[in-house]
C-alpha cells in the first residue's frame, strides 16, 4: 500500500523541480560533439595564393557567467603572404553555456587595414535582451580624438546566437536524420542587429582534403541579395559525416573571385574522422 502523505511529499517535490526549471528557462542540449582544448586550423585560398589563416580553439578551461558554466572559444584571424599588405588581424571570443547552448558574452577585436574597432555585448537570455559596448577607430587617429564609443541596449530573441556560438550549435544538428532540401534556422545576432539565417541541407557528398577523402555532409546557407556575394549557392560548406561534426571545407563565389577554406590541423578532437577507406 502507498502511504499518501509520502506520495504527496513526493509529488510535491517533482512539481517543485519542474517548476523550477521552467522558471529558468534555459534548454537542455546534450553535448556528445566536442570538448574542451580542441584545436582545429584552416588556411583561406584565393586562387592560387594563400590569404590568410584562421585558428578555432576551445579553452581547456570552463567559465560562469550570468551564473551560469560556459565554454570559451576564441576564433583568431589573420592575412598572410601579400595579402598581408591589406593587414587583418581579427579576435573573435564567445562564452557558451554548456547546457542550453546559447551565449551569454561575445568579444571582438578587429584590425583590419586602418580600421580598429573593439566590442563586448553580454547576453541575459532569460530576459531576451543584451548589451553592447562599443569602441572603434581608425589607425591614424589620435589616440584620444576621433575615436567612436558608444553602448546599446537592445532586444533580442529566444536562444540567439551570435556568429561563433551559431557554428558550436549547427555541429549539434544530426545530419544523418534529415533530408536534401530541408532548412535549418538560426536565429542571429550581429552588433545590435538581430537576422535569421537560413542554411539548406543538400545531402551527403565525398570531399577531398589533405588528409584525404572524407565522407561529409553539404550545406548551403540561403544568402540574401547583397553585393559580396552571388546568388543563393554561393557559400557552401562541408561538414564531416562523423560525430564531430566539424566544416573541413569552404568555398565562396565572391565579387573578387572564389575564396576556399580548407582544414589544415586539428588537436583534441572528441572522435576521430571519419576518413573514407
Amino acid at each position: 500500500m502507498v502511504h499518501f502523505k509520502s506520495y504527496s511529499i513526493s509529488a510535491f517535490a517533482v512539481l517543485f523541480f519542474c517548476s523550477f526549471f521552467h522558471k529558468e528557462g534555459y534548454r537542455y542540449i546534450k553535448n556528445d560533439v566536442f570538448q574542451k582544448g580542441e584545436q582545429i586550423e584552416y588556411l583561406v585560398h584565393y586562387g592560387f595564393l594563400n590569404a590568410g589563416i584562421a585558428n578555432v580553439e576551445v579553452s581547456p578551461k570552463t567559465y560562469v557567467i550570468n551564473g551560469r558554466v560556459c565554454y570559451k572559444v576564441d576564433i583568431l584571424g589573420r592575412t598572410i603572404g601579400a595579402f598581408s599588405l591589406y593587414r587583418v588581424q581579427d579576435i573573435w571570443r564567445t562564452y557558451i553555456d554548456t547546457a542550453a547552448f546559447v551565449p551569454h558574452r561575445f568579444y571582438r577585436q578587429l584590425e583590419e587595414n586602418n580600421y580598429r574597432r573593439t566590442e563586448i555585448t553580454d547576453f541575459y537570455p532569460l530576459n531576451n535582451t543584451a548589451q553592447m559596448d562599443f569602441e572603434e577607430w581608425g589607425a591614424n587617429d589620435p589616440p584620444t580624438k576621433e575615436r567612436r564609443k558608444g553602448v546599446k541596449k537592445f532586444n533580442t530573441v529566444a536562444n540567439v546566437q551570435d556568429i561563433v556560438s551559431g557554428y558550436y550549435y549547427l555541429r549539434m544538428y544530426d545530419f544523418n536524420k534529415m533530408k536534401p532540401g530541408e532548412v535549418i534556422t538560426i536565429p542571429g545576432v550581429l552588433e545590435d542587429q538581430i537576422y535569421y539565417l537560413k542554411i539548406r541541407y543538400k545531402g551527403k557528398e565525398e570531399v577531398t582534403t589533405r588528409f584525404g577523402k572524407m565522407h561529409a555532409h553539404r550545406l548551403v546557407p540561403i544568402m540574401p541579395e547583397n553585393q559580396m556575394f552571388s546568388g543563393e549557392s554561393s557559400v557552401r560548406f562541408w561538414v564531416s559525416d562523423d560525430k564531430n561534426k566539424i566544416p573541413v571545407r569552404v568555398e565562396a563565389d565572391m565579387f573578387i573571385g572564389k575564396v576556399v577554406v580548407e582544414i589544415t590541423n586539428y588537436k583534441n578532437l572528441r572522435h576521430k574522422f571519419n576518413f573514407k577507406k
